[in-house]
Parts: structure tokens; sequence; C-alpha cells
């Protein structure tokens, strides 16, 4: 509120506290108006968090009507260590007696010449790396089926480590490496994947005519059947080989996938005794989301009860208390989480899954209810998920709640036209707040015009009377 300093100067009334209090009593209803602005704020705070959890139990559901929840499998090995194992969607269950007799294997080689460092030269001439599988004793070699051999070039000053380098980077399935032990540094060659297919054959055509005698490049030669030997096979390349219910299988890699569906089974050593192996339906993870499902009711129906209802010993009523949009939807899930469907044999309600409804419209987990109900998981999924348009009563649960919740939240849903309607009302609010200050600034502005110009007059009123006393003081003065 402004003060004006030059009222009642020239009257010597206290005009600036009589216009103070006038604008003062004329602004009164904006204390009202800003309060019923912030009560509405609050409604559209609460529908927002109203929105929020509807949200979240419509995510619940859904995951409930997610077909890959119903088909997710589990499965556990009696020894990890020697097999351990994963499963995907889809493994009916089982048990597999699982005995591994081998393990995939990378082909290895090492030079037999050691040199005295990685600065060593070799010559210069073609490298060339083919990929395929060795009979045994390494008589004969055959290419692998879509592979090419690489030839790899190396110039005369390439040095050992300069060579090994070439090798990486060629991309052919074999990679290098320099190791040193105590007499020098060796050439490894190792191929990168398992599997008797990923062994390979190296050949050296050097530019001094040295191929397969061990000198120049065909120290880092192996091609037994043409007499190429310079390298020494450290380990073969072997696929693994186990037997699953005693029947044999093999696999280029020790992650075996496609011997069960939707199993892997990792090979990590051979096994004196069979490993157990069993697959399951993955209850565990159904029991989860209905969990999750029910917290997220329980978080809206708690809310909704705190919002709405009104406290008779502190006399308190809750943000939205009165509210039709926030009472229909509270009843409507009230009525839905005691209805029944016929979507599934024997779970006519939420109560025979083992969610029970408490008095304050809140769901319990009865586990047992619960664990019984998971072993019938074909029904269960119908008793969730089942959608039918025409019927709603042959829908699943988690799928009425889902539309429930779309419903609230769509364009015209109550949440969002209930939304829509405070909002209005608050900037309907914030004109009449407006307009109110725009009239109460004109009012003061012609009280301060009204009392200055009073003020002014009677500063006049009051001269005259000072100079008429003061004649008529003389008067006197002159008549003794």
């Amino acid at each position: 509120m402004a003060t004006f300093t030059s009222l009642g100067v020239g009257s010597g009334l206290d005009l600036n506290t009589i216009v103070t209090k006038l604008v003062a009593l004329e602004r009164q209803p904006l204390g009202s108006m800003q309060s019923k602005a912030n009560q509405l704020q609050t409604q559209v705070s609460s529908f927002g968090q109203i929105s929020s959890l509807m949200s979240g139990m419509q995510t619940a559901a859904n995951a409930l009507t997610n077909p890959l929840l119903w088909s997710g499998s589990t499965a556990a090995s009696s020894d990890a260590s020697t097999v351990a194992v994963s499963a995907s969607n889809n493994v009916a269950p089982g048990n597999y007696a699982v005995a591994v007799q081998s393990l995939a294997n990378s082909q290895t080689l090492a030079s037999a010449t050691t040199f005295p460092d990685s600065s060593a030269l070799l010559g210069s001439g073609t490298l060339t790396l083919q990929l395929g599988t060795w009979d045994t004793g390494q008589a004969n070699f055959s290419p692998k089926s879509g592979s090419s051999a690489v030839d790899i070039q190396i110039a005369a000053t390439d040095t050992l480590a300069d060579v090994a380098s070439k090798v990486n980077a060629a991309g052919a399935g074999v990679t290098a490496s320099l190791i040193t032990d105590s007499s020098g540094v060796r050439l490894s060659l190792r191929s990168t994947a398992t599997g008797a297919s990923n062994g390979f054959r190296l050949t050296a055509a050097d530019s001094g005519g040295h191929n397969t005698d061990g000198l120049g490049l065909s120290v880092m030669a192996f091609d037994p059947p043409n007499g190429a030997t310079a390298m020494q096979l450290m380990q073969g390349s072997t696929d693994a080989k186990a037997t699953v219910n005693g029947i044999a299988v093999t696999s280029a890699s020790n992650a075996m996938t496609g011997v069960i569906d939707g199993l892997t089974l990792n090979l990590n050593k051979v096994s004196s005794t069979p490993v157990n192996v069993t697959a399951t339906l993955d209850t565990g993870s159904v029991q989860t989301a209905i969990k999750t499902f029910a917290s997220a009711y329980n978080a809206m129906v708690t809310y909704l009860g705190n919002q709405t209802k009104y406290d008779p010993g502190s006399k308190a009523a809750g943000v939205l208390q009165g509210d039709s949009a926030a009472t229909n939807l509270q009843e409507r899930l009230r009525a839905m989480a005691g209805s029944s469907s016929s979507a599934a044999s024997g779970f006519a309600h939420l109560s025979d899954i083992g969610l029970e409804v408490q008095r304050d419209g809140t769901l319990t987990v009865n586990q047992t209810k619960l664990d019984a109900a998971t072993g019938k998981l074909s029904e269960l999924k119908k008793a969730f998920s089942s959608s039918d348009a025409t019927n709603s009563t042959n829908s699943g649960f988690a799928r009425r709640y889902s539309d429930l919740a779309t419903q609230a939240l769509g364009v015209d849903g109550t949440v969002t036209t209930r939304t829509a309607g405070l909002q209005k009302l608050i900037a309907k609010n914030g004109d009449e707040q407006t307009a109110l200050n725009t009239r109460v600034d004109a009012f003061q502005s012609r009280l301060v015009a009204q009392y200055t110009a009073l003020d002014a007059n009677v500063a006049k009123l009051n001269s005259l009377s000072s100079y008429v006393t003061q004649q008529i003081a003389n008067w006197n003065k002159n008549g003794a």
C-alpha cells in the first residue's frame, strides 16, 4: 500500500491514514480470491498425483497381460561349476542328466624357433591363413565351408611384432601374440573360435624360397601334409562332447544351444558324473508381477482415500473431499475389486488368486492362495489377461484395470477433464484478481484526488480564518 506523504499537509488532517484504510477495505476480497486460487492449485496437484498413480497402476496391470511373462522359464544346475545353464522363454519343464566328456578348444600353435626379441626380422613374402578341419594326426586338412583363405603381405622390414600385428589386423579368425620364456621370444597363434571346424592352416610363400624349411617366413608355417612343421601344435581345435540323458551331442562352442529348446548349457569342465539340469516355468516372476500390481493398486486407493476423507477428530477435510470426479473414481476402483470374472476357471474373484480386499479398499496378498494359483499358470494367465470387447465379464482383471486407467487418463477422461476444469477456474480467478486490483487502483486514485482537493480547500479556509482573526485583533487594538 502506497503512502501519500503530502496528504493533510495543508489541512493538518491525517488524510493518509483515511485513504489507506478505505483502500484496504476495498481490497479485502482479494484475500479470499488468493485463498481460493491456492485451494484450486492444490486440487490440481492432487489430480496430478492421481494421474501419476493411475499410470503406475496401468503399467503394473499391463505387465500381467504381457505374453512373455507367462511363457518365462527358469533353469537350474546341480553343479554350475561343471555345467551352468540359462533359459529363454517357452522352455518345456523337464529334467536332464548332462555328462561332459570333453570341452571345445581352439587350435594353438607356437614357434619352435625362439627370437632374441620382438624386433627380430623374419624376411618378406606372403603368409596365407585358411580356417578348416584337421583329421587325426593332421594328415589331411578340409577348408571350412563358407570361408576363404586370407593373404597377409610381409615386408623385409617388418619385425616379429609387426608380423603379429598384421595377423591380428587381417581378420582371418586367428590371433597372434608374443610370449617370452627363458629361451627368448616365441610367436603364438590361436584360432579365435573353438570347434573342430575352426582349426587353421598357415602356409608361407617366402621371397627367398624358404617355404617349408623353417627359414625366413616359413618359420611361421604349419601345413604338416606338405611338410611345413616349423610351428608346433600345442592344442588342437576340437568340439565339445557331452551326453544329455544318455544321448551323445557335440558343439563347436562350450555354450551348447539348440540341444534342448530354450536352454543354453555352458560347459565348464569335464564331469566324472552327470550333472542334473532342471527347467521349470518361472512362477516367481509371475508372483512378483502380481504383487507389484497389488502395491500399485493400493497406492492409488490409499491416496484417493486420504484426499477425499473427513477427519472428525481434527475436523479437517481432505483436499478432494466432496469432489465428484475423485469419489467417482474411488467407487469404480472398489467396485472393480469386488467384481467377478468368467475369464478363467477357478478364478472368479481376485480373492481366489490370493488378492483379498480389505475394509479400506486395499488388497493384501494371501501367499498360500497365490502359491496355489501359480500352479495353474494357463488359467491364471486368462484370469488376468483375457480380453473380450463385447462382454467385459469375460475380460481378465488386469485388462479391466488397464482399460479403466485408459478411460480416466484419456482426452475426455475423468482425471483429464477435471484437471482442465480446475485450471480454467484458476485462470478465471486470476482474471478476477486482476480486475479487482484495477478497480481498487482506480478507487485509490479518486480518493487521492478528492482528498487532495479537500486538503487544499481546508488550507485556504485555515488561511482565511487566520487573516480574519488577525484583522479582528487589530481592530480591537485600534478601538482601544
